[in-house]
């Protein structure tokens, strides 16, 4: 049998990796600015993090959600305070798609509507909702352009206005940050304004923070900096570190009910090992202040780039924008300079570090990107 061929892959083979750093099988060293699509939090290979799971191993690792399980209750304490939904519910899944289409349920559920808002160049996953409100006609199949979806534009709060008076949306989903759409950051007024729309309309506000959550981008969660709080936030790449774990925080306004969700390996004993690890180091080792003030030492050393043309974002959740396609830069940056980075369309570099970067290793990729747009 062979893989369904559906990825272009690097060749490049990692095969231990501790903190910032990974190498590969020949034992080369590179520098992680990445982090796995945002799913490195804490750093790869955390002595915590280890200790924790394979403790939970050694006792239980996996139990139907039949029977109680106190770590569910000690990730939602701990997740809780936190990132300040202390009053919210928390709903166990397995990855950030999982958890959009949960939230697409909680909403419909409740106000019996059955449309959804979303944003252009937006992306939320590849389940059959969580495409249907991506932004990417590409990857979007017949069967899931069935959902009753509609796209506005990023910032517009007039259009969203004409859009909830027909008093038929379900939910309005966003971002915190966009990820794949380009790290675009929506403006605070936006977001304040559309938690009153949303309110007046009877339509369910849901914020996706399943990239620039838990930390990434200087605050718990980047909906924070506009001071609004959403009826339900979905979390997942950064909550586990590399486990599958995901959730979905909701609002004590929103009741729930038997057989309403359901899932069986959401909150299973070793995905809450894993959360509980990665809240504690989140927490004892100050990653979200860390993630502020290296961010912003990043974004102001990357300003002074020849060739770009912007650099957006907030903390470490990173879009350089070059005045060329980028795809050429970033293999240099990997293949010459042992650094991998991501990408957003052709001429954004999208940087997701693990939460733990330092100044001196920023002053690494700035170094090595400097030498890498001299000879491009």
């Amino acid at each position: 049998m062979n893989l369904f061929d559906v990825y272009p892959l690097f060749d490049i083979e990692p095969v231990k990796a501790h903190l910032t750093t990974i190498w590969d099988k020949e034992g080369k060293e590179y520098l992680d600015f990445y982090g796995g699509h945002a799913v490195i939090s804490i750093g790869h290979s955390h002595p915590h993090y280890i200790d924790t799971i394979t403790k939970q191993l050694n006792k239980i690792g996996f139990y139907s959600n039949s029977v109680k399980n106190h770590l569910q209750l000690d990730v939602a304490d701990k997740l809780g305070k936190l990132s300040g939904y202390e009053d919210y519910n928390l709903f166990f899944c397995n990855s950030g798609a999982e958890a959009n289409e949960n939230a697409f349920k909680i909403a419909s559920f409740s106000n019996k509507r059955n449309k959804i808002i979303a944003f252009k160049q937006s992306f939320h996953g590849r389940t059959s909702g969580a495409v249907a409100v991506t932004d990417n006609p590409a990857i979007v199949a017949p069967y899931n352009a069935l959902h009753n979806i509609q796209f506005l534009p990023w910032n517009d709060i007039s259009a969203v206005e004409q859009a909830l008076r027909k008093g038929d949306v379900a939910a309005v989903i966003i971002e915190g940050i966009q990820g794949v759409g380009g790290i675009n950051v929506p403006d605070k007024d936006f977001l304040k304004s559309l938690e009153t729309l949303t309110k007046q309309y009877g339509t369910f506000l849901i914020l996706d923070e399943i990239q620039s959550g838990y930390g990434r981008s200087g605050k718990f969660f980047a909906h924070q900096y506009a001071g609004i709080r959403p009826d339900i936030i979905t979390v997942a790449k950064g909550m586990g570190n590399g486990f599958p774990v995901a959730g979905v925080l909701i609002s004590p306004a929103i009741g729930a009910s038997y057989g309403m969700l359901g899932t069986t390996f959401g909150g299973n004993h070793l995905a809450c090992a894993a959360a509980i690890a990665v809240l504690d180091i989140i927490k004892k080792e100050s990653l979200i202040q860390n993630a502020a003030t290296v961010g912003d030492y990043l974004m102001k050393e990357a300003a002074g780039l020849k060739k770009i043309k912007e650099v957006r974002g907030l903390g470490l959740m990173v879009g350089l924008e070059f005045q060329m396609p980028i795809a050429e830069i970033r293999k240099k940056l990997l293949f010459e300079k042992g650094i991998f980075t991501g990408y957003s369309g052709k001429n954004v570099i999208r940087l997701l570090p693990p939460l733990c970067i330092s100044k001196s290793e920023v002053d690494r990729l700035i170094s090595s990107l400097k030498i890498v747009l001299e000879n491009s």
